[in-house]
C-alpha cells in the first residue's frame, strides 16, 4: 500500500505507529507554563529532547501506540527567546525565526505555523496526527481543517484553553499533564514495597492525607460511581507473568505522582519496564485492571473513562477529575453552565470562601511551595468541615496565578477571590459565554466566597 493511500496508523507487529507532524508555538507555551509552574516551563525550554522522548509511545481506547515524529517545528520569537534556540535546534526541531511584527509585540508565529501545518496536510507523505502546541484558540480553525482530512489531532496547552479549542481535538494534553511530561524523569528513586498493604474497599475509597496533587478538573459537574476491582484474595498468588520491574514501575509512577494517573499512563509505565506484558492478555490476568488489582494491591483504581489509578493513602474520589464536592444547595443553571463548559471546580459559595481564607492564611504563615501549600490548605479545609479535594485546590492556585495574583505573605483571601473571579469570568468569555453585567456579578460573588460583596 502506498504512502499515499494510508489512512490509518501504520499496524506493525507491537501495535501501532503514528507518523507525526508536531508544530510548536513556543512564547504561547512557555510563557503560559510560566504562571504555573516556572520550573515546568525552564524544563521545557531547556530539555526539549526529554519531553519529545516522552511523547513517543502513549495508549488510547484503542491500544498502545507510538509516535514518529517526521516533522518538528518551533515558532518562536528571537528577541525574547533566542537563548532557547539552540536546545531545540540540537533536539532535531526546525527552529522558524518568528519577530515582533506589530507595536503591540504580536509575532508572526500564528500565521507561520498555520502555513506549515496546511502544507504538510497536502504533503506527498500522509501524516496521521498533528500535534499542535499551544493554547492559542486561534488554531481552531486548522484543527477543524486537520479533522476534515481525517486525521488524528492532538493539542497540548499550556493555560487554560477554550472548550471549543479543545472539542476538535482528538486528544489534549493539559496545562498540568504537560507540566508533568516536561518535568517528569527517568528517575531512579527506589521504591520499597510497603511490609502490609493497606486496604482497599471495593469501590477504591482512600482518604488524603499527604503529598502533592495537580491543578487539575477536580470539581467538575456531574458525579460518577467509582468502583475498582475487587481485591485479591490475601493468599493470592500473582498471576504467571508478573513482573517485579513493572510493580515497582507503577508503584513509582503512582507514589510519586501529584494526582490521580490516567489508567493508560499506569499501563504504559508497566509495559515499558517489562515489555512481555501484553494489552491483549496481561500474563494471563485478562486485562490491565485484574492484573493491577491482583499484583499491585497497594493502588486503588477507577475504571470510569479514561480511568485512574491513585495511591489511597495521599487521594481519594474528592481528586478525581469530574468528583463534585457536595453544595449547601443546588447550584443555579448559570453555574451549572459555567461548571459544565469551563472546568471550574462545583463547589458552594461557602465551601469557596473556606478555601480561600485557608489559602490566605497558609500564604501568611509559610512560603508558597505548591505542593505542600495545597496539602495544607486541603487539610484546612476537611478540618473546617468543607468536602475539598487536592485537585480543587490546585486548580483554584492555578486560576490565581493566571489572574495575576503574586502568592504571597501579604496576599489576603479578598485578593486571592478577585483573582480567581478574574479568571473564571475569562474562561467563560474564552468559552464564548454569553454574560450579562448581573452573570459576570453573580459568578464573581459564587466563586469569589462572598469576598468581593
Amino acid at each position: 500500500m502506498s504512502t499515499s493511500s494510508m489512512t490509518s496508523a501504520d499496524r506493525t507487529e507491537t501495535g501501532r505507529r503514528f507518523r507525526t507532524a508536531l508544530f510548536v508555538d513556543f512564547d504561547n507555551v512557555y510563557i503560559g507554563l510560566q504562571r504555573l509552574d516556572p520550573t515546568a516551563a525552564e524544563a521545557f525550554a531547556t530539555d526539549p529532547a526529554h519531553w519529545l522522548s516522552e511523547l513517543e509511545s502513549g495508549t488510547d481506547s484503542e491500544g498502545d501506540f507510538t509516535r514518529k515524529f517526521l516533522i518538528r517545528a518551533c515558532y518562536l520569537n528571537p528577541s525574547r527567546f533566542a537563548n532557547f534556540r539552540p536546545n531545540f535546534t540540537r533536539a532535531g526541531f526546525q527552529v522558524v525565526d518568528c519577530p515582533s511584527l506589530t507595536q503591540q509585540g504580536k509575532s508572526s508565529a500564528d500565521i507561520n505555523l498555520v502555513l506549515d501545518a496546511v502544507d504538510a496536510l497536502a504533503a506527498p507523505t500522509r501524516y496521521e496526527e498533528f500535534v499542535i502546541v499551544s493554547a492559542d484558540a486561534d488554531f481552531t480553525p486548522l484543527a477543524l481543517r486537520c479533522r476534515a482530512a481525517d486525521r488524528r489531532v492532538t493539542i497540548m496547552t499550556a493555560s487554560p484553553a477554550a472548550a471549543a479549542y479543545r472539542a476538535v481535538a482528538d486528544h489534549v494534553i493539559t496545562a498540568d499533564d504537560l507540566a508533568e511530561l516536561v518535568t517528569s524523569t527517568a528517575s531512579t528513586l527506589n521504591v520499597e514495597a510497603p511490609r502490609t498493604p493497606p486496604p482497599v474497599s471495593s469501590k477504591g475509597r482512600g482518604r488524603p492525607t499527604d503529598k502533592a496533587e495537580r491543578t487539575g478538573n477536580g470539581g467538575g459537574t456531574g458525579a460518577a460511581e467509582i468502583a475498582a476491582p475487587p481485591a485479591p484474595d490475601p493468599g493470592t498468588e500473582p498471576v504467571v507473568g508478573a513482573s517485579e520491574a513493572a510493580r515497582k514501575a507503577i508503584l513509582q509512577r503512582v507514589r510519586t505522582a501529584d494526582r490521580p494517573v490516567t489508567l493508560g499512563a499506569v499501563a504504559g509505565a508497566a509495559q515499558k519496564a517489562d515489555p512481555t506484558l501484553t494489552g491483549s492478555s496481561w500474563g494471563g490476568a485478562g486485562g490491565f485492571l485484574q492484573w493491577l488489582a491482583r499484583n499491585v494491591p497497594e493502588v486503588a483504581s477507577s475504571p470510569r473513562p479514561p480511568g485512574y489509578v491513585w495511591d489511597p493513602k495521599r487521594f481519594g474520589e474528592a481528586d478525581l477529575p469530574g468528583a463534585v464536592a457536595e453544595a449547601d444547595k443546588d447550584p443555579s443553571a448559570l453555574q451549572r453552565q459555567v461548571t459544565a463548559v469551563t472546568d471550574t471546580p462545583g463547589l458552594s459559595e461557602t465551601n469557596y470562601r473556606v478555601l480561600l481564607t485557608a489559602l490566605a492564611a497558609d500564604l501568611a504563615a509559610h512560603p508558597f511551595d505548591r505542593a505542600e501549600t495545597s496539602r495544607r490548605v486541603r487539610n484546612a479545609c476537611q478540618e473546617a468541615g468543607a468536602a475539598v479535594g487536592r485537585s480543587t485546590v490546585n486548580f483554584v492556585i492555578s486560576g490565581t496565578l493566571y489572574g495575576g495574583e503574586q502568592l504571597t505573605s501579604k496576599t489576603t483571601a479578598k485578593d486571592l477571590a478577585a483573582a480567581w473571579a478574574d479568571n473564571v469570568v475569562g474562561l467563560c468569555r474564552g468559552a464564548r459565554m454569553e454574560l450579562s453585567a448581573g452573570d459576570v456579578a453573580a459568578i464573581r460573588e459564587w466563586v469569589g466566597g462572598g469576598l468581593l460583596s
